[in-house]
């Protein structure tokens, strides 16, 4: 059976065996539960308990309307609900009072959910711009995705903090990028203008960086450029030729001789600044579809607790980020205040640790009553909370 079902299930059995459960689960919504059937009916529960339903205010046993009541409004909202599946729900609850602990998994499942399909726009916004050359949408979708992770961790009960995975995520084969041709001739003609106009390097050395070339070998030979800019030598076909050597790059095969011919015999006349915007265009481009890859590959990881997926997919942004404040640079534009962040109508504390369902620290045993060797001291014991 899918735990995920079995724990939609299960919560709202709690909830239709002992409606005061609700009370416990303020921070839950309709749109955690995978099934529309579900989603229907925690909606017409909570319903029913704003309405004041008579079961609510009861604490005695609970009136048979109660269930009636909630299937007959869910109904109004969704098909394929008969009345004895109600029934079905109480039968799959194990224990009413586990509604807050049964709820946390609902929760759980939502969250790689979200995550997965705020990645998948991010990635589909990626590919588009880098088919149109225009950027701002998948920046949009990652400022998108980076407010909904750090919503998740307010509902989740975690500071919203980037940490790096101990093993990074394994991520399918990448398809050669859209407009590889052409993002190579920017990049080939570029190289071109600042060795015949070394000048030109002034343009774009303060935000343009090896990284951002597609190419491995163009970015070698951009460092290479940068290299004799900042040691203020010469620059020209055979300085340059010379620092590739120095650097092993001719002797690694990172670059070849048809390579630097290929840049050399290009047209050097060109705006550098122009077409290293380009370069950047294509770089934010590829970022955003590397980092919408890594969270995609965390948020189906389903062994990855809540708060180490939200960090890790922070982290996962990074990169982006980093690409983004340059890209703002090259237009001239800074970069834009973070946005005030939303006020705080989260759940109460007790809620929040009510939904984490973390459990209590025991009081330390004193080593007369400690079994087997004294040498166990309580600190040397597991913590009693559950990380992430």
């Amino acid at each position: 059976m899918n735990p995920l079902l079995s724990a939609e299930q299960a919560v709202l059995g709690s909830v239709l065996l002992d409606p005061g459960q609700l009370a416990h689960l303020d921070w839950l919504a309709p749109d955690h539960f995978y099934r529309p059937i579900h989603q229907a009916l925690f909606a017409a529960l909570r319903k029913l308990r704003t309405e004041s339903h008579p079961a609510v205010a009861t604490g005695e046993r609970v009136p048979l309307s109660w269930v009636t009541d909630a299937a007959a409004e869910a109904s109004n909202h969704v098909r394929g609900l008969t009345a004895a599946y109600p029934h079905i729900l109480i039968s799959a609850c194990p224990r009413p009072e586990h509604a807050p602990v049964y709820g946390r998994m609902v929760l759980e499942g939502a969250i790689h959910r979200s995550v997965t399909a705020h990645a998948i726009r991010l990635h589909q916004a990626a590919r588009a711009a880098a088919l149109q050359g225009e950027v701002e949408g998948a920046l949009h979708h990652a400022d998108v995705l980076a407010g909904v992770l750090e919503d998740l961790a307010r509902r989740w009960g975690s500071e919203p903090r980037p940490v790096a995975p101990a093993t990074p995520p394994p991520t399918a084969p990448v398809a050669p990028p859209a407009r590889a041709d052409q993002v190579a001739e920017d990049e080939q003609f570029l190289l071109a203008v600042l060795v015949e106009q070394p000048k030109a390097m002034d343009e774009v050395v303060g935000w343009l960086r090896p990284s951002d070339f597609a190419d491995p070998a163009h970015g070698q030979l951009y460092r290479c450029v940068g290299a004799l800019h900042h040691r203020g030598e010469p620059i020209d076909r055979i300085t340059v030729l010379w620092e590739a050597q120095r650097r092993g790059l001719l002797a690694d095969g990172t670059l070849t001789t048809e390579q630097l011919t290929a840049i050399y015999d290009g047209i050097g006349a060109g705006s550098a600044e122009w077409l290293g915007e380009q370069i950047m265009r294509s770089s934010v481009a590829r970022t955003a579809a590397a980092s919408a890859r890594a969270i995609r590959a965390l948020a189906e990881n389903e062994t990855l607790a809540p708060g180490r997926l939200i960090s890790h997919a922070l982290h996962a942004l990074g990169p982006l980020d980093n690409v983004r404040a340059r890209w703002q640079t090259a237009n001239g534009h800074p970069a834009p205040a973070p946005p005030p962040a939303p006020p705080t109508e989260g759940p109460p504390t007790a809620q929040v640790h009510a939904a984490l369902a973390r459990s209590t620290a025991r009081p330390a045993a004193r080593p007369s009553e400690c079994p087997g060797s004294a040498s166990t001291s309580s600190a040397a014991r597991p913590p009693s909370r559950a990380h992430g």
